[in-house]
């Protein structure tokens, strides 16, 4: 489901301020009826049948990955992972820009109470010098948002089953 941007979210610094034009941000959330660490959904998440299709196109652009790759990210021995890399990081918040500076990936996890992880992930799609995003993402915008949704849920899905590691 869409939600606004936590206060505290590292993608905050990209939220859309006062004479800005036309960049974009986004936040998803999920709750999962689990304990779970960053680390495991965001491997989760970068590990699913959905995302590997992205990486199979990025790998035809001869950006290459593997999940070893993840888990070097995220244990701090790498800066990035595929066409990412690590722009900040806290104890529950990871956010990744492209390599380009164009767009931004967040993920974060938060205590639920009894329902267990409020799971969230979000992007901000940065304008340039024409304060203007192009024309073909403000079309696609849509689809941007349902493959979001996908991809968390995937990931939940997928942390459900046990299939990502445990609380990590």
């Amino acid at each position: 489901m869409q939600i606004p941007l936590p206060d505290d979210a590292l993608l905050g610094r990209y939220r859309l301020r006062e004479g800005e034009h036309d960049h974009y941000t986004d936040c998803f959330s999920v709750t999962c009826p689990a304990e779970i660490g960053l680390d495991a959904f965001v491997t989760a998440f970068y590990t699913t049948p959905l995302f590997r299709c992205e990486r199979f196109v990025l790998r035809l652009a001869g950006i290459r990955s593997a999940d070893a790759d993840i888990a070097d990210m995220l244990s701090a021995g790498r800066p990035g992972f595929a066409a990412w890399q690590v722009e900040d990081r806290c104890d529950n918040q990871l956010l990744l820009t492209d390599l380009a500076g164009s767009t931004r990936s967040w993920f974060m996890v938060a205590p639920a109470g009894t329902q267990g992880t409020q799971l969230y992930f979000g992007s901000a799609v940065i304008a340039r010098e024409s304060h203007r995003l192009p024309l073909l993402y403000r079309l696609l915008l849509g689809l941007h948002r349902l493959y979001s949704r996908l991809l968390l849920g995937a990931a939940a899905r997928r942390l459900r089953a046990g299939r990502a590691g445990a609380a990590a």
